[in-house]
C-alpha cells in the first residue's frame, strides 16, 4: 500500500507545474501584446532628448518624463531583458502616437534622430549666415564668438569667413552644434571650389582657387537671370585681363555694410573701401557671399565674349556691350527709358 501516496504527490506536482505553465503562458502572452501596443500618450508627437552617457534606466525615465505614461521600471526592465539596452543611442528623437515599446527601442538601437533641415541660401552673406543658425533649434556655440574666432574654432585662423561656406540644404538634430553645421558647410565649399578650380579654363586671368572664389561671388550677385551668368563672368574676366576696373555695384554695397540704406549714390560709389571697384583696381579682398555651383563654373569657364560691360534690362536679363558707346545706348533705353 506504499505507492499511494506517492501517486497523490506526483498528481499535486503534475497540477503545479501545469500552474506554473498557465502561469508563464498568460505573462508571455500578456508580454507580446504589451510590446505590441502603442504606448499611452496624446495625439501630438512627443520630444525625447538622450544625453551622452545616460543609462538605460535614466533613459526609460526620460521616456516617461517627457510624456509617455509608462512605468519606467517595466520599461527599463524590457530595455535589459532585450540585449539591446547598452546600444541605446543619445541624441534627440520624436516620439509619434502609434510607438510600441518595440518600434520605440528600435529607433533609439538606430539612433534615428528626429532631423531638422536648414538651407543656406545663394548669395547669402556671413552675417545673414549666422542669423539663420540664431533662429535654429540648435545648440549656439558662436552665439558669443566674433567671425574671426569662429573661423579659428573651424580651423581656419586668419581665413575671412565670408563666401567660404557652401550654399546648400543641411539636416541636423535638434540641439546640434552651430559650429557642426558650419563645419560641414565649409567643407562643402572646399570641396566644390576644388573640383571648380581643376576644371578653368586654360586662358582664365584668374591665378588662384581664392580668386575664383570671389569672382563666384560677384557673378552671383551681379546675375538676374541664370542664363546670363558665364557671360557676366566673361565680362569681368575680360576686365581683369586688360587692367579695366571691374566697376560693379555689388562690391560697393558690401563695402559700405551697415552703412548701406537700400539706395546706392554716386557719393558711395566714390567712397573708397577695399570692396569699392570702382576706386580699386583687381578683385576686391574677399568673397561678398556665397556663390553656388553654377556661379563658381561660370567664373573658371566663363563664356567666351568681346563684351566688356552689360547692364539690366528691366526683366531680370542683362544687355551686353562690346564698346562704351554701345553700352551708353543700352544705359539710355533700359534705364533712362531714351
Amino acid at each position: 500500500m506504499m505507492p499511494a501516496p506517492f501517486h497523490t504527490g506526483s498528481r499535486v506536482v503534475r497540477r503545479l507545474l501545469a500552474w506554473f505553465l498557465f502561469l508563464a503562458v498568460a505573462l508571455g502572452g500578456g508580454a507580446a501584446w504589451w510590446l505590441h501596443a502603442p504606448l499611452p500618450m496624446g495625439s501630438e508627437p512627443l520630444e525625447l532628448a538622450i544625453e551622452p552617457g545616460t543609462l538605460p534606466r535614466g533613459v526609460a525615465q526620460d521616456v516617461q518624463a517627457a510624456g509617455v505614461r509608462v512605468d519606467a521600471r517595466i520599461l527599463f526592465a524590457f530595455f535589459r531583458l532585450s540585449g539591446r539596452a547598452r546600444d541605446i543611442r543619445a541624441g534627440n528623437y520624436e516620439i509619434p502616437p502609434g510607438t510600441t515599446p518595440l518600434t520605440l527601442l528600435d529607433k533609439l538601437v538606430r539612433g534615428e534622430e528626429t532631423l531638422r533641415t536648414l538651407t543656406l541660401v545663394e548669395g547669402w552673406t556671413f552675417r545673414q549666415v549666422r542669423a539663420a543658425l540664431a533662429r535654429e533649434e540648435l545648440r549656439h556655440d558662436t552665439a558669443d564668438l566674433s567671425d574671426a574666432a569662429v573661423m579659428e574654432r573651424l580651423g581656419r585662423p586668419g581665413v575671412h569667413p565670408e563666401g567660404r561656406f557652401f550654399p546648400d540644404t543641411y539636416t541636423f538634430a535638434k540641439g546640434s552644434s552651430e559650429l557642426a553645421v558650419l563645419r560641414r558647410a565649409l567643407h562643402a565649399m572646399d570641396r566644390r571650389l576644388e573640383a571648380a578650380w581643376a576644371q578653368r579654363a586654360s586662358d582664365t586671368p584668374l591665378k588662384s582657387a581664392d580668386e575664383a572664389l570671389i569672382l563666384a561671388s560677384i557673378v552671383e550677385k551681379e546675375t538676374g537671370r541664370a542664363s546670363d551668368r558665364a557671360q557676366i563672368a566673361g565680362v569681368f574676366s575680360n576686365r581683369l585681363r586688360i587692367g579695366m576696373l571691374l566697376q560693379t555695384d555689388p562690391t560697393v554695397i558690401y563695402g559700405l555694410g551697415e552703412k548701406f540704406d537700400g539706395n546706392l549714390r554716386r557719393r558711395d560709389l566714390q567712397t573708397d573701401t577695399p570692396w569699392n571697384t570702382y576706386t580699386r583696381a583687381g578683385l576686391p579682398p574677399t568673397p561678398i557671399a556665397m556663390p553656388g555651383k553654377a556661379s563658381l563654373m561660370a567664373a573658371v569657364q566663363p563664356e567666351a565674349t568681346r563684351a566688356l560691360y552689360f547692364v539690366a534690362r528691366g526683366d531680370g536679363s542683362s544687355q551686353f556691350s562690346a564698346s562704351l558707346e554701345e553700352h551708353n545706348r543700352a544705359v539710355n533705353r533700359y534705364q533712362r527709358g531714351q
